[in-house]
């Protein structure tokens, strides 16, 4: 197993490509709420001579994890399901207790870590790739996405709910937050079959047993032996919900912000429209779409212009794309384009650049069956074709959404709020989801909950 010097220095060398990867959240009185219950765990932890650096992602994605040496992640996505402090402190218990087992570095030592693999762009432009995101994967043999194993996450588990006992946090909420992300686990999985395509599983924080899991609630129980035995363990859910009023709910306005098959993007002031049931990852270099069985994908860049190139010859000359058959001149929305088909290790894919605003647009469209390729590909067309600048009816879809904190009145229900709301997808279940109350738990006046606006 490596030194102590190394598993340090393997933390502060990743921490830059983790930001770069997914971007610290700029709200610097949510990062030091954080950052203050955090320290309170790790005072009080195996490995108290460290330095923890507990930082909130800018990502919708639900996810925590740590870095060999003491940093510590969860994204933003994460906490607007949590509903107290003594949940994100169960969290943040959990990664610490990675850290003090070092199971990050003993990941590590045991093997090499497999690739994350290239997109479609990376074939053809490396630049498109997010470099970080590989060198991460690769430094942490995989279980900064895949988690390190049951033993592993129930030993972080134990570890977790005796910090939690000996912070004076309920441990009791450990299994809560299991209960949060099982609840999600269900949710996606109905949506999946909703949407006619193959569920993949939940593999994140906590996926390794059910939140009724024998064992997991022996480490809980045992862990009150640390606690204080004049005091209960708070949970405070009112000083957690008022540090995450006004926090942004899905995807960042920075970013661009996906609504059903559509991205609209502010910033840059363009939209575009991928296949209906298609799911879209947004990427911090790329969009990346895939459709509903999973048998064809789609990934956009885009580049600056430099040159003054049409885009026929941005595709030969920048892309160094020699073999370019079915060439097409585009002129969709009144911007120029040019696509056609390529090869690449025996696989066609259909190639397009539009230009707006002095960015070429850069598409890529493939199958996993070369049979399938023909079939689909009028879909890639109408996707390249799709691009447009944003329209001042578009502006407000390209606004991100917001968590706020109200409290229910009389006569609410979770479909009355609802049609407040400004989620487009399932708003019910996903408000019950906010608050605690999957798949059908009911409002209680007086009651302070999570609404998206």
């Amino acid at each position: 197993m490596f030194g102590e010097d190394t598993e340090l220095q393997m933390g502060r060398e990743n921490h830059p490509k983790i930001i770069t990867e997914y971007g610290r959240y700029k709200d610097e009185a949510l990062q030091a709420y954080v950052q203050s219950v955090g320290e309170r765990l790790a005072a009080v932890s195996h490995r108290d001579n460290l330095t923890y650096r507990f930082t909130v992602l800018d990502s919708p994605v639900i996810n925590a994890f740590a870095l060999p040496g003491g940093y510590i992640y969860i994204t933003r996505g994460l906490m607007a399901y949590l509903n107290s402090e003594a949940e994100l402190a169960a969290v943040l218990g959990h990664e610490i207790g990675h850290v003090t087992a070092r199971h990050g570095v003993r990941q590590q030592s045991a093997a090499q870590a497999s690739s994350l693999g290239y997109t479609l762009g990376s074939l053809l432009i490396p630049e498109l790739r997010g470099a970080g995101a590989q060198n991460i994967f690769n430094m942490l043999g995989g279980a900064l996405l895949s988690g390190y194993g049951r033993e592993h996450e129930l030993e972080s588990d134990r570890l977790g709910a005796e910090y939690l006992a000996k912070s004076d946090y309920n441990p009791k909420a450990m299994i809560s937050v299991i209960s949060v992300l099982k609840n999600q686990e269900e949710f996606a999985a109905a949506q999946a079959k909703k949407q006619g395509r193959e569920y993949q599983g939940y593999h994140g924080l906590f996926a390794s047993h059910p939140d009724n899991d024998t064992r997991l609630q022996q480490v809980v129980s045992q862990a009150s032996q640390y606690a204080d035995a004049n005091k209960n363990g708070h949970l405070d859910r009112s000083a957690y919900l008022n540090h995450i009023e006004g926090m942004t709910f899905g995807d960042s306005q920075e970013q661009g912000i996906r609504s059903n098959n559509h991205f609209y993007h502010l910033a840059m002031r363009f939209a575009v429209d991928f296949p209906e049931q298609w799911q879209i990852n947004n990427n911090p270099t790329s969009l990346q779409a895939m459709s509903a069985n999973g048998e064809a994908f789609m990934e956009m860049g885009a580049d600056d212009l430099n040159l003054k190139l049409s885009p026929e010859q941005f595709i030969k000359q920048r892309l160094k794309v020699s073999d370019l058959r079915s060439g097409e001149k585009l002129n969709s929305h009144g911007l120029q384009g040019f696509t056609g088909i390529t090869f690449t290790k025996g696989k066609p894919i259909r190639i397009g650049v539009v230009y707006l605003n002095d960015k070429a647009f850069i598409f890529f469209g493939g199958t996993k069956d070369n049979a399938t390729f023909n079939g689909y590909d009028k879909e890639f067309l109408s996707t390249i074709k799709s691009l447009h600048s944003l329209r001042d009816d578009e502006t407000r879809l390209a606004q991100e959404l917001k968590i706020h904190i109200q409290t229910v009145r009389n006569g609410d229900t979770f479909q009355s709020l609802a049609k407040q709301s400004r989620i487009s997808n399932s708003p019910v279940d996903q408000l019950r989801l906010l608050n605690d109350a999957y798949p059908n738990g009911q409002l209680v006046s007086g009651q302070r909950i999570k609404q998206v606006k």
